[in-house]
C-alpha cells in the first residue's frame, strides 16, 4: 500500500489527502487583479504622451475641426521637422548637455565624498552634517532667487569662463546652483545605502593596508555602482527638465537649455499646440534614452535590500 501510494507521487498524481477538492485558483485570481490594476496606473501615465505623439503627427486645423480624439486623416512628420528647426533645438539640446552633464558628474561625486564620511567613518558630527546636507533640500527654491541673483552678479569671472565677465549670464551659474540644490538628495540616499555594506569587507581592507581613500575608491564606490546609475538618472531628467534657474540666471538667449526653446514655438498671438507637441516629444526622447540605457541599473539601485530581513 504504501510503495502504491509512493508511485503515484512520483508520477505527478495528487495525494491521498488532496483527492476530491479542487485547487485552490484565489492566489491566481489575485494575481490577475494586480497586473489589471498596474496595467491601468501604467496607461494613466503613459497616456498623456501618446496623446501629445497622436496630435503632434496630425495637422492643428484637422484637430481644432475634429478634436483631438478623432480618427486622422493624415498622418506626418511635418511637425518635427518644423519644431526641430523653428526653435534651434540643436543648439540649446547642446547648452543642456553643457550644463547637465558635469552638474550630474560633480554632484555624485561630491554626494558620494560625504556620503562615505558620515556613513563609514566614525567622524564627530556625522549624524549632525546628514541633517544639514537634507535640510537643504527643504528650502523652496525661490526663497534664494533674488540673494542668488545679487551673488552672481557681484562676482568676477576670467574672460574665457564666462563671455560676461561675472558669475551671471553663464553656465557656470547655472551648474553651481543645480550641484548646491541636488547633493543634500544624494548625500542622503547614498549613505544610506552604504550603511547596508557589510563592514567586514572594509575592515578586511584596513588588516590589508588600505587607507582611507583605498577604501572609498576601489572598495566603497564599486560596491555603490546601482545606487549611483539611478540617482544618475534621476539627476540627469531633474536637471534637463529645469526651467527655473537657466531662465533666471542666464539672460542670453543662445545660451539657454532645451526647455526653454519651447517657448519658441509659441506664437505672441496664435499657439499651434499640434507644433508644441511635437517639440515636447523631441524635448522628452534624451530623458527616454537615458532611462532605457540604465535601465538595469536604475531597477537594481531601488530594489536592493528589498528583500533583506
Amino acid at each position: 500500500m504504501t510503495a502504491d501510494l509512493k508511485s503515484t507521487t512520483r508520477a505527478g498524481d495528487v495525494t491521498p489527502t488532496a483527492r476530491g477538492t479542487a485547487p485552490d485558483r484565489r492566489p491566481r485570481r489575485g494575481r490577475y487583479g494586480v497586473h489589471i490594476f498596474l496595467s491601468a496606473v501604467c496607461l494613466g501615465f503613459v497616456a498623456p504622451l501618446l496623446l501629445a505623439v497622436y496630435a503632434s503627427l496630425r495637422p492643428y486645423e484637422e484637430t481644432a475641426r475634429d478634436g483631438y480624439f478623432s480618427w486622422p486623416d493624415t498622418l506626418s512628420l511635418d511637425y518635427y521637422r518644423e519644431a526641430y528647426t523653428a526653435s534651434g533645438m540643436g543648439k540649446h539640446f547642446t547648452n543642456t548637455l553643457i550644463i547637465a552633464v558635469p552638474a550630474v558628474i560633480v554632484t555624485l561625486f561630491l554626494a558620494a565624498f560625504v556620503a562615505f564620511a558620515v556613513s563609514r567613518l566614525n567622524i564627530r558630527g556625522g549624524l549632525a552634517l546628514l541633517m544639514f546636507f537634507t535640510a537643504g533640500n527643504l528650502l523652496p527654491p525661490q526663497v534664494l532667487v533674488t540673494p542668488l541673483y545679487v551673488l552672481f552678479l557681484k562676482i568676477d569671472l576670467p574672460w574665457w569662463m564666462s563671455d560676461s565677465m561675472t558669475l551671471y549670464d553663464s553656465y557656470w551659474a547655472v551648474i553651481l546652483v543645480n550641484i548646491g540644490f541636488q547633493v543634500g538628495f544624494c548625500v542622503f540616499v547614498l549613505s544610506n545605502f552604504m550603511r547596508t555594506l557589510p563592514k567586514e569587507i572594509l575592515e578586511a581592507a584596513v588588516v590589508d593596508g588600505a587607507g582611507v581613500w583605498t577604501q572609498f575608491w576601489r572598495i566603497t564606490l564599486p560596491l555603490c555602482r546601482p545606487a549611483l546609475a539611478a540617482l544618475a538618472t534621476l539627476e540627469f531628467t531633474w536637471i534637463y527638465n529645469d526651467f527655473l534657474w537657466a531662465l533666471i540666471f542666464i539672460s542670453n538667449p543662445d545660451k539657454l537649455p532645451i526647455t526653454s526653446s519651447l517657448n519658441n514655438l509659441r506664437g505672441q498671438f496664435f499657439t499651434d499646440y499640434n507644433l508644441l507637441a511635437a517639440g515636447s516629444v523631441l524635448v522628452a526622447l534624451p530623458t527616454i534614452l537615458v532611462f532605457l540605457l540604465l535601465q538595469r541599473h536604475f531597477i537594481a539601485g531601488l530594489t536592493l535590500g528589498s528583500s533583506k530581513g
